[in-house]
């Protein structure tokens, strides 16, 4: 049975001001649904694994509010890593504490922050890439694409490994201008790239080993004391030193190079929710388009009145009235102490609001 890692980090600072440094994208209900985007995903894992082979990596800030909202998990499951070091570190870490339990056991490691349309083809297309898993291969998920998007970075692919659904990754691609992005969704080559990974956690260290030495004996070290009382001590003397990078810099891009990552295709509803404006395609909206995140669009929305209005996003969590009339596609968010308005079609620049935030010194509101 699979071991189940997610990583649960990040401020996802194009929420901005929703989501804060404090109290991040995944612990805030936006799927439509009472639940927090790390419950929900939680709970489509449920087919594949257990609670107690589920693993949550994420930051001392954040690991109260993660045990709060999954009481289902041990709480030895939840690895508290003491600073970010990017998904690397994270992934590795959880990848060393599941090897001290099960040497060869299977691991996926899937963000607490995204939403899929289609749970049921998800679990089925997670349990083909174990089967690439099983045979030694780095295994990713990738996503069929549906436009030539340049927000993604993509896998490119070459020929089918056995008679499956499972393809060789050449390799790893940056996020492509947009006339690059059309001639790879056109050549049917190229998978949006998820970041969903599963392998053999033995597969996995190995590849570490031979491309990350200093980063694998750190994790070894750290792995090596963590039943013992001296982790928190070995773990603020080595966490500092590994270094921070991404697991696909880090290991995916040049296992790649060496034949030794293999990729299913997805088509599953997968969105990352990366700006309010994919959370507006995403969530129910009413007649004219306009969607209240935390609201059903079939019913009268308590404290938000739009007249003559279409298109718009709205997110209240102030308790104040939010009024429109005759706007259309903008975001408005009101918060306690922050109020975001902009057009949908500059959701992604929110992220730059955050940075002069940072220059300006004011990090209460970051």
């Amino acid at each position: 049975m699979l071991f189940a890692v997610i990583p649960a980090g990040g401020s996802g600072t194009r929420l901005w001001p929703l989501s804060r440094a404090g109290h991040p994208k995944f612990l805030h209900p936006l799927t439509g649904t009472a639940a927090s985007l790390l419950q929900a995903t939680v709970e489509r894992l449920a087919p594949l694994t257990t609670p107690e082979r589920t693993l949550v990596v994420t930051g001392v800030s954040h690991a109260a509010a993660v045990a709060r909202q999954l009481t289902g998990v041990p709480e030895e499951n939840i690895l508290i890593e003491p600073s970010p070091r990017d998904s690397c570190a994270a992934i590795a870490l959880a990848a060393a504490v599941i090897a001290r339990r099960e040497p060869e056991a299977v691991m996926g490691s899937f963000a607490a922050d995204h939403l899929i349309g289609d749970p049921d083809g998800y679990v089925a297309t997670v349990r083909r890439a174990v089967e690439g898993a099983e045979q030694g291969l780095l295994m990713t998920v990738g996503i069929m694409p549906t436009r030539p998007e340049t927000g993604y970075g993509y896998l490119q692919c070459g020929g089918g490994v056995g008679d499956g659904p499972i393809r060789v990754v050449e390799e790893f691609k940056e996020k492509p201008a947009y006339d690059v992005a059309v001639s790879y969704v056109e050549s049917g080559r190229y998978f949006w790239n998820a970041s969903m990974f599963v392998w053999r956690v033995d597969a996995f260290l190995a590849e570490l080993a031979r491309q990350q030495p200093e980063m694998h004996a750190g994790l070894q070290r750290i792995a090596d004391a963590w039943e013992t009382p001296a982790r928190e001590e070995v773990l603020a003397d080595v966490w500092p030193t590994l270094p921070k990078i991404s697991v696909d810099y880090a290991v995916m891009e040049g296992a790649a190079a060496a034949g030794l990552v293999g990729t299913v295709p997805g088509d599953f509803g997968w969105n990352d929710v990366g700006d309010f404006h994919t959370l507006g395609d995403v969530l129910p909206a009413d007649p004219a388009g306009n969607v209240v995140v935390g609201a059903d669009p079939t019913e009268d929305k308590p404290g938000v009145l739009l007249r003559d209005s279409s298109g718009l996003v709205v997110v209240p969590q102030s308790g104040r009235l939010v009024a429109t009339l005759g706007v259309r596609d903008l975001i408005v968010v009101d918060t306690p102490d922050a109020v975001l308005v902009c057009p949908r079609d500059r959701a992604q620049d929110v992220k730059k609001l955050v940075d002069d935030l940072k220059k300006r010194g004011d990090d209460s509101y970051v």
